[in-house]
């Protein structure tokens, strides 16, 4: 009797706690505010993990399949993947002739490559495939190329060889178009950034408020608050000042209808999208603000993968983690804002390297402007972008994920602004260059400039341009 009554209990207590279990579950999937991590069958890779307390912006749907998941990739990823930068897109898998590659591999869909919560496969920038992935459609490439003959297909990736989306910097034509350059090319410098001469032609600009006429430091409209003060001495300063920006075009910004809205002492990114609108979305792609395009809050220093500044770690990333208020000032952003988070070997060694060095001159007034080379310079580099069909201006691009990694996506948008092509692809290939922040010159070779000639030399002797896009 005493069994069947304790039995009885168990069997109660057993039911109310899968009740509870259950609604538990049911409110946590399907509440908009709750902390959802306990469905994660694993952790997400280093470029998503920002991202675990927003599954909706992968999962839109809670049931949804590779479709769904396909979707979320292309709503992040898509417009860096377009022509001419992605060397295998979609159209070229739907194309009926090369309908047997599906049979081999789905490359219709990025999670047959990037599989989140697999941490126990995944490798460098989130591939869950083997390293030797390319055999499945280029396994006939030594006939196809008699230069690959012998290479391995666990060496296709390396670095100075292929990218599987962005090849731009490494095909055949650009290879030739660049041989025997000097490693330091005689013009050594980096683009000059167009902004405010361009702000009557840049769309979305609002110009009717802010036409690009300089205001005097007693122009101030908050002038009464801070006269005086140093925060006034710095607005005066800046291009905010020079371009007719007032303390209230942030502070108290106007509507497209001319209405004012009521001041606040702290604005929020939303003050800095509406001129520069460009400049947030590329940085909403990047690490640094990828929380801020799925609304959750910034990203704290403290939430990042890499080695940072313990008395950083409180700090929100946001514009003004750089870009500091009323200063505004970009050279601190290029240098000094990164090194005051970032903690890592390849950081600390830029005080004192030859691009550090280079930068004090430029500072100093001793060297042209575009000279130096600060960490900006490499990882937010200054790239022409199509605002449109009809117009492209040279910016910072603000995405600082972008050329990151494989690192030779660097090359293009940085290096070969002052290096000569073979030297680039030498210096990004050799690990102890990078992190000692390339004091001295490359002790590996990577032979693709070789290649290159020959194949050059092919071409002359046949007469014929028929290298392709992607081999030799």
């Amino acid at each position: 009797m005493v069994d069947e009554r304790l039995h009885r209990k168990l069997w109660i207590v057993w039911l109310v706690a899968s009740v509870a279990l259950a609604a538990w579950l049911g409110r946590t999937m399907l509440g908009e505010s709750t902390d959802q991590t306990v469905f994660m069958p694993g952790p997400l890779t280093a470029g998503h993990h920002q991202l675990q307390l927003a599954c909706t912006a992968c999962h839109a749907e809670p049931m949804g399949g590779k479709d769904v998941l396909q979707e979320a990739c292309v709503n992040c990823h898509g417009d860096d993947r377009k022509k001419p930068f992605d060397s295998h897109p979609v159209s070229k898998f739907k194309d009926p002739r090369n309908a047997d590659r599906l049979g081999q591999i789905d490359a219709l869909h990025c999670i047959t490559c990037h599989t989140e919560h697999r941490p126990e496969i995944t490798r460098r920038n989130g591939v869950t495939q083997p390293v030797d992935l390319c055999v499945h459609c280029h396994s006939d490439v030594a006939e196809e190329r008699p230069s690959h003959e012998g290479m391995a297909f666990t060496t296709c990736a390396d670095s100075g060889c292929h990218n599987f989306h962005n090849n731009r910097s490494l095909y055949t034509n650009f290879l030739i178009k660049h041989l025997d350059e000097p490693d330091l090319l005689e013009e050594p410098v980096v683009p000059a950034r167009q902004f405010a001469q361009l702000i009557d032609q840049i769309a979305g600009y609002p110009i009717d408020l802010y036409p690009g006429t300089a205001l005097a430091p007693g122009d101030a409209d908050a002038g009464y608050m801070y006269d005086g003060t140093e925060i006034h001495q710095d607005w005066a300063a800046t291009a905010h000042a020079r371009s007719g920006v007032n303390c209230s075009g942030c502070h108290a910004p106007k509507s497209a209808d001319g209405v004012e809205a009521t001041w606040t002492n702290r604005p929020g990114t939303a003050v800095c999208t509406a001129c520069h609108s460009l400049e947030m979305e590329r940085f909403k792609k990047g690490r640094h603000g990828m929380r801020l395009a799925v609304d959750l809050p910034p990203m704290q220093v403290n939430e990042a993968v890499l080695p940072m500044q313990p008395d950083a770690g409180h700090e929100s990333v946001s514009c003004n983690s750089c870009h500091v208020a009323h200063r505004y000032d970009v050279r601190r952003a290029a240098v000094e804002a990164c090194t005051g988070c970032h903690d890592d070997g390849h950081t600390r060694a830029y005080e004192g390297s030859p691009h550090h060095v280079l930068w004090q001159r430029e500072m100093a007034g001793e060297s042209p402007e575009g000279s130096g080379v600060s960490c900006a310079s490499c990882h937010m580099p200054r790239i022409e972008h199509d605002v449109d069909e009809w117009f492209s201006r040279v910016m910072v691009d603000h995405n600082q994920s972008a050329n990151l990694s494989p690192n030779s996506k660097m090359i293009r948008s940085a290096c070969i602004n002052c290096h000569g092509l073979e030297f680039s692809i030498d210096a990004l290939a050799d690990r102890r260059l990078v992190d000692n922040n390339f004091r001295g010159k490359p002790t590996v070779h990577v032979e693709t400039m070789e290649l290159a000639a020959a194949e050059k030399q092919r071409r002359d002797e046949a007469s014929d341009d028929d290298g392709g896009m992607f081999g030799f």
